[in-house]
């Protein structure tokens, strides 16, 4: 499944890039999301604190079905940062909700740091962590990337230049 000719989304498989902090995934993602608009694909891109945090507060203004209509119209949603923060238990219901309807029918792009088997730690819930990893990896690309940072090589690199931090 190359992504450079987006044929991932011609039957609503995910991509996940998992690793580090640092070393490109969002980057990547973004390129993916960018060819896709390109070629007249909807896509939107949203971090996964943004995405959580809107779907709680429409369903305190009980406006969730709406919000899950919304995220689920484009054709490719990226969600950035899975996992970064943990989940309250009621997001980690709704975000499954939302990977639930898109399961099998429009692409999701996850980018994120934690390795799959502390999906129960990262959801606050192993069931319904299971159960969103059972859709999102069913008919997908995982990439796992790894290497250094890409934001702090040049700091790692410096340790002998006049300029780099001293340590004191």
């Amino acid at each position: 499944m190359g992504l450079e000719n987006l044929r991932f989304m011609e039957d609503g498989s995910n991509v996940l890039f998992v690793g580090m902090p640092g070393v490109g995934k969002t980057h990547l993602a973004i390129a993916t999301g960018m060819a896709a608009a390109s070629r007249g694909r909807t896509v939107y891109f949203i971090s996964c604190g943004e995405l959580l945090n809107n779907l709680r507060r429409a369903n305190s203004e009980n406006r969730l079905e709406y919000r899950l209509r919304h995220y689920f119209s484009y054709s490719l949603l990226i969600i950035d940062e899975v996992g970064y923060l943990p989940f309250e238990p009621d997001a980690a219901d709704m975000l499954f909700e939302l990977i639930a309807r898109r399961y099998e029918t429009k692409s999701t792009i996850i980018t994120t740091n934690k390795p799959f088997g502390k999906g129960g730690e990262m959801l606050g819930d192993p069931m319904v962590a299971n159960a969103l990893l059972d859709r999102l990896l069913h008919h997908s690309k995982v990439f796992t990337i790894t290497g250094p940072s890409f934001r702090t090589k040049d700091y790692n690199q410096g340790a002998g230049r006049s300029d780099a931090p001293s340590g004191k």
